[in-house]
Order: C-alpha cells, then sequence, then structure tokens
C-alpha cells in the first residue's frame, strides 16, 4: 500500500462519496476508485460497501479507516517536526477530551492554541476515555485529557484532578443546600445495592470504575437504567426514577438549579481522576510538547476553577 491509496481511502470513506471525494481531492472518479480498488486487493479485503446513494465502510473498512487516518497523521507529524527544525513550530496538533472537561476548557484552549502557534492548526476530537485511549494508540490524537481507570499499556498517563465522587438522590423544595460545617451524610458501598442506580454504559470511565470496586467487596450494582449523558442522568434522578454516582460538580453545574440529596460513599471512598495520556507508541513533537505545555499551564486551570479546588 503505499500513502495516496490510503489518503484516497480516507476521504472516500469519510464523505461516503467518490464524487465529493475526488472534488475535494482536486482529481477524477476513475483514479479514486482505481486507488481504492489497489488498496483492497493488496489488503485482501473489501473496505468499501458500494450503494446507490454512495459508499459506506464495511467491518473491515470501519477498522482500517482508524489505522488509515492514524498512519497519515504520523506521516503528518514526521514532516512537520522536520520543519520545525527552521523555527517556529508549525503543523497540526490533535487533542482528545472528555466531554465534561470539552464543556468548561474548548473555547479557552482553541483560542490561546491560536495566539501561541500562529503558524499551527489544532483538531479537537470529543469521546469517552476508552475511544480516547484507542485514538492515542492508532496515532489519531497527540495527546487526551481522559478519566483514568486502569493501567493500560503503551499509554503514559499523569493525573492532573482528582474527584469524589458520591450518591446522588432526588431532591424537592424542602431539601436544604448543604451547609460546608454540617457533616454529610455517608452510607457504604456495598449498601447502595439497595439503590437503583442510573448510571453511564459499560465504556464510561466512571462505570468501569465504580463496578470494578463493587466487585472487590462482592456486591453487585443494581442497575435500573444506562445513560451517558450526565444531564440526562440528572433529569431522571429528579423525576425519582433513581439515583446516580456523580461528582459533586455534576450536581453545582445543573443548569436547572435543582436540589439533590448527596451521600457521601465510604468504605471505600470513590474517586474520577482526570489525567493527561499520550502514547509511547508515537514520539510527541516540537508542537505537540510545547501545546501541552500550554495545556497545562493555562487550560486546565479552568476546569480546577469550576471545580473549585
Amino acid at each position: 500500500m503505499d500513502l495516496k491509496q490510503l489518503e484516497a481511502f480516507v476521504h472516500v470513506a469519510e464523505l461516503g462519496s467518490f464524487t465529493r471525494a475526488a472534488i475535494t481531492l482536486d482529481t477524477n472518479q476513475p483514479a479514486l476508485s482505481r486507488l481504492v480498488r489497489q488498496l483492497e486487493v493488496e489488503l485482501r479485503h473489501t473496505l468499501l460497501e458500494r450503494n446507490g446513494r454512495g459508499v459506506t465502510p464495511t467491518p473491515a473498512g470501519q477498522r482500517m479507516l482508524g489505522h488509515a487516518k492514524g498512519i497519515l497523521q504520523q506521516v503528518q507529524r514526521a514532516s512537520q517536526d522536520l520543519d520545525e527544525l527552521h523555527g517556529t513550530p508549525g503543523g497540526h496538533f490533535a487533542i482528545g477530551i472528555t466531554p465534561s472537561f470539552a464543556r468548561v476548557a474548548t473555547n479557552q484552549l482553541v483560542r490561546n492554541f491560536r495566539t501561541q502557534f500562529p503558524g499551527a492548526n489544532i483538531s479537537v476530537a470529543q469521546g469517552l476515555s476508552t475511544y480516547l485511549i484507542e485514538w492515542l494508540m492508532m496515532g489519531r490524537v497527540d495527546v487526551a485529557v481522559l478519566y483514568d481507570t486502569f493501567d493500560t499499556p503503551l499509554i503514559e498517563k499523569r493525573t492532573v484532578f482528582t474527584e469524589e465522587l458520591f450518591l446522588i438522590g432526588p431532591g424537592n423544595r424542602d431539601t436544604p443546600e448543604p451547609a460546608t460545617s454540617a457533616p454529610m451524610a455517608t452510607i457504604l458501598l456495598r449498601e447502595i445495592t439497595r439503590y437503583p442506580l442510573i448510571i453511564p454504559g459499560r465504556m464510561h470511565a466512571i462505570r468501569r470504575m465504580v463496578e470494578s470496586a463493587a466487585a472487590e467487596q462482592g456486591v453487585r450494582l443494581r442497575i435500573e437504567l444506562e445513560v451517558d449523558a450526565v444531564a440526562s442522568i440528572l433529569d431522571l434522578v429528579s423525576e425519582g426514577i433513581g439515583h446516580a454516582v456523580l461528582s459533586l460538580n455534576a450536581t453545582t453545574s445543573d443548569a436547572l438549579k435543582r436540589r439533590f440529596e448527596v451521600t457521601r460513599i465510604t468504605e471505600p471512598t470513590l474517586y474520577s481522576r482526570l489525567a493527561i495520556a499520550t502514547s509511547s507508541k508515537h514520539t510527541l513533537s516540537q508542537l505537540a510538547t510545547q501545546a501541552i505545555a500550554m495545556l497545562e499551564s493555562t487550560v486546565l486551570p479552568l476546569y480546577g476553577n469550576a471545580l473549585g479546588t
């Protein structure tokens, strides 16, 4: 395979059309079709399924798409790394972030990057921590800001913020606002099995961490609903459908300013850990190294302020 074949395949797969891909790449459809077909022959897999509406990746094509994008980005990084020998960092910086971090920091991240690196460009991908790990391994992103749950081979992580997790239940108008001086009600982790939980799906970092801690206590969580979006979880908790395990930041940032019953979980206390992660498989460019330093010094503090730390 060669880079032209990979570039042709990526554009056709992502745009869903040979016609649109040909316009984007300033070439013609027969040329693109030949490149994709050559790639399929060499890989011995059909990568695209042709239909009347365009094309869609086959299961093999979906897998190959991630690898192809990673290969092209690595080649781009190698080129820009050499270009940086001549002066100001340029090229492309790709970062993956979790939805909770994205809400607080995306705008400032982009503004600071464009100010500090006017000759470079940035792409921001948002996803669950599990997907961010995959994107790091594939080389689709240079760095990720994610929730750390388990050790991952070839991924280097450094914790930057720690948040305690609480049992969140429905409140009402009579529910008093939490007083900083008053002791908070507590519950043992093994006792939360009394409550139906509204919790993210198995790919979510909080779900994996809570289930793992419960398993160590020899108990099984009572899962009522699986919902990934924090705002939707709070809606359902507010309606009395179940309880959630979330940070205090989730309730204090509730747009509707609703009251919730908050109970501290003990034995053990649960924490989520936000970390900066990179892949040891891929060498960071000068641009990526400097952009990560900017992220730590000017953007991550915004998240800390949102947490009240």
